[in-house]
């Protein structure tokens, strides 16, 4: 391959050599000198103390080298997915300097080489997860574990690969993680930090406490009888089990030391006492708290709501029931919802027949705008799936118990086996309403941008939360995204260690079906206009979502001159599907800081996302 290239000139490469991980280390470089009053005593949090390994591979058969492609083949900003025989990485040259690390995103398997190259990090192109070329650390969501890294060496302007065989088939890294150090003689009814519920945010904030060296006790607790898992599956895959979408197995919990308390409700919470009492009467006091409750799925308020086969998705059971009974039957979906249509789409092909009914006139109309809305429900009706617009369930009639029938206020009588029901949720939060901790009328928790709450030690995070999003001038949102759940746990667990860490993330998310992908990045939340680009017929496209900035109004001369800031309206969502990666790269420019204008999309030339820094 090098005999391409006549007399090359020399070039300087810089030669990245990476040891295994060592103990994790603050953002300081330090262990943290905070001690929390736990038990009754003052007990400091560090690092599990284990021998730094100077040879990474100790066994040569464990390792494998290969070069892999001339110094000259890859320009500055370049990556390129090689083989090392036993496995594939993913080399990067960006500043001059030769990176190498896992070639797939550890959370769904998407092709890093397709994704997005920007200011020291890999942007997934699937579902937005970050990870630092230099480190492999993951840097922003959805997903748990960080990517290996590789050892590069330049020999004769050849590049270089030298890596371990089972980091070559694993493409995860998980982070060094401490252990407790108490859980000999702690008292059962005291801990340092408690976490109400067990999804994305609380396990995160469980991590990432145990990744940056804290070693007291770590109490996680949840109404349900599994560990975490990937609930995103329930209506994407409704077959799953829970084993199979388990986000952490039994042994890393018991591992790491985090106790997990299933079918434990908590029932309300004390935060002047420091004290959260569980349903069966059992109290137990702690010193930080998260509150990472989720949501609870609407019911529909009409006669007949308590009949057999009439599920709100919440469980794996859920799923699992709903799909089994629609199997060659009758199934009604009520609401267009992400969750609604998710589900219509995946028993398509399992039921007899499948209807959808919605108050909008379009789904997603909202959300996505009139116009991708349009071309989704055509997508749908191609699959033989019936809408039943701007109409609501009146009645479930039932015949020997189970459903029968599904009666719209419109008069229309469908015929029912099975009936699931996505019209939105609330927050879980209705247990805190004496506790002390702001909660707004909406039923939200207000935190700041360290996701605390109104009470110092409180935090929240997930679906139960508003907090201020950058993006949006520090507007306050609820973004109950997968990914934003994910890092506003960790986000929470940094400051539980006062690190003084502000949330900054770009809301990102994706829904699938009928083997499509629709991507979304930013907060579309109010957008006065779309601009797509693309086909919409042939499902290839990629919308803008903009909206006008407010007027200003300065006081000049003791007169009020209005300042009309009407120049251009700014994106602030971006949606696509069959379009990779446009939406990550269009995340990028928004995490940068830069405000992306109408005038840059209206005529179609992207050269705007290809500028410095991309």
């Amino acid at each position: 391959m090098g005999g391409c290239f006549s007399k090359p000139k020399p070039v300087e490469v810089k030669v990245e050599v990476v040891l295994p991980e060592k103990e994790e280390m603050s953002p300081n470089g330090k262990a943290s000198p905070l001690a929390y009053k736990a038990n009754g005593t003052s007990r400091h949090f560090h690092l599990e103390e284990r021998p730094i390994t100077l040879n990474p591979y100790p066994k040569a058969k464990d390792v494998v080298e290969a070069s892999v492609c001339h110094v000259k083949e890859l320009e500055n900003g370049q990556m390129r997915e090689v083989d090392l025989g036993c496995g594939k990485a993913l080399l990067i040259k960006q500043n001059g300097e030769y990176y190498a690390m896992g070639h797939k995103c550890p959370h769904y398997g998407a092709p890093l080489v397709k994704g997005v190259l920007s200011r020291g990090r890999i942007r997934c192109p699937w579902h937005g997860a970050c990870f630092s070329i230099g480190t492999g650390d993951i840097e922003d969501f959805p997903g748990l574990d960080g990517l290996p890294k590789f050892q590069v060496k330049i020999e004769k302007e050849r590049v270089y690969i030298r890596a371990s065989k089972q980091a070559l088939q694993s493409q995860r890294r998980t982070k060094v993680m401490a252990k407790c150090i108490t859980l000999s003689n702690y008292n059962t009814s005291i801990t340092n930090v408690l976490i109400i519920g067990a999804g994305p945010a609380g396990l995160l904030c469980a991590e990432t406490l145990r990744q940056e060296g804290f070693s007291d006790r770590i109490v996680m607790c949840t109404m349900e009888k599994y560990l975490p898992y990937d609930r995103p599956k329930l209506s994407k895959s409704m077959d799953s089990q829970p084993d199979q979408i388990a986000l952490r197995s039994k042994e890393f919990f018991h591992t790491y030391d985090i106790e997990v308390l299933m079918d434990m409700q908590v029932v309300s919470v004390d935060a002047k006492s420091k004290v959260a009492v569980f349903k069966d009467g059992f109290k137990m006091e702690y010193n930080k708290l998260l509150i990472a409750t989720g949501n609870t799925p609407k019911t529909l308020a009409c006669k007949g709501k308590e009949i057999d086969n009439v599920f709100t998705l919440r469980t794996p059971e859920d799923a699992n029931w709903a799909v089994r009974l629609a199997s060659g039957k009758n199934a009604v979906i009520v609401g267009a919802s992400f969750l609604g249509m998710e589900v219509a789409a995946y028993l398509c092909e399992k039921a007899h027949s499948v209807s959808v009914v919605e108050l909008e006139d379009i789904p997603f109309k909202r959300f996505l705008g009139e116009k991708v809305g349009r071309a989704i429900m055509k997508m749908f009706e191609n699959h033989r799936i019936k809408f039943y617009m701007q109409t609501e369930v009146s009645e479930l009639r039932e015949q020997e118990g189970k459903l029968k029938e599904v009666v719209l206020k419109s008069g229309k009588v469908l015929r029912a086996d099975v009936c699931v029901i996505g019209i939105g949720a609330s927050p879980t939060t209705g247990f805190l309403k004496q506790s002390g901790i702001t909660i707004d009328s909406r039923g939200f928790i207000p935190v700041n941008k360290m996701m605390q709450s109104n009470v110092p030690g409180v935090f929240a995070a997930g679906d139960v939360v508003t907090f201020p999003l950058a993006l949006r001038n520090n507007k306050r949102v609820n973004v109950p995204h997968w990914q934003m759940a994910h890092i506003q746990g960790r986000i929470a667990a940094l400051n539980m260690l006062a690190q003084g860490t502000e949330i900054s993330t770009i809301p990102y998310l994706w829904t699938a079906m009928f083997g499509k992908s629709i991507r979304y990045a930013g907060h579309g939340e109010g957008f006065d206009d779309v601009i797509v680009q693309g086909d919409l017929d042939e499902l290839k496209f990629v919308a803008f979502y903009t909206r006008k900035p407010k007027r200003r109004f300065l006081s000049y001369n003791r007169m009020a001159t209005c300042i009309d800031l009407w120049r251009s309206d700014e994106v602030i969502a971006v949606a696509s599907m069959n379009y990779d990666p446009i939406v990550s790269k269009v995340a990028e420019v928004m995490a940068s800081g830069k405000t992306i204008r109408k005038r840059d999309v209206e005529t179609g030339d992207m050269s705007w996302l290809t500028g410095k820094g991309l």
